[in-house]
């Protein structure tokens, strides 16, 4: 089973909902807002893709972080993890949990590889 955290009101998070079903691979959704994160599970992610994959600096969540804030996550590490959990809306969505990898944003060709469709 496929694992995609998001926000269940995200478009491009609806999209990869959509096109996990359409391709008949079992997914199950973890919203952060309502099933929360860990700074575990984010401090992993961090060590795996990294913090300019993960991190969204696009959006208005990162933008109204203060100055602090955004200098912690540079640095990443554990306070990088618990700002993050913090505030999830900062994460690039969606991570889709492959369960031995993960991925971040929408990659169709990346899930289909890692998903044997």
């Amino acid at each position: 089973m496929v694992t995609i955290y998001g926000i269940k009101n995200c478009d491009t998070v609806r999209k990869s909902l959509k096109w996990f079903d359409a391709k008949g691979v079992e997914n199950k959704l973890h919203d952060f807002r309502v099933d929360g994160i860990d700074v575990k599970t984010i401090a992993g992610w961090l060590d795996e893709v990294g913090g300019k994959v993960l991190i969204n600096k696009r959006g208005p969540s990162y933008r109204n972080l203060s100055d602090t804030d955004k200098a912690t996550l540079e640095q990443g590490g554990p306070a990088a993890a618990e700002i993050l959990v913090a505030n999830p809306t900062v994460i690039k969505r969606p991570v889709v949990d492959f369960g031995n990898t993960r991925t971040v944003a929408y990659d169709e060709a990346r899930w289909a590889e890692l998903a044997g469709v």
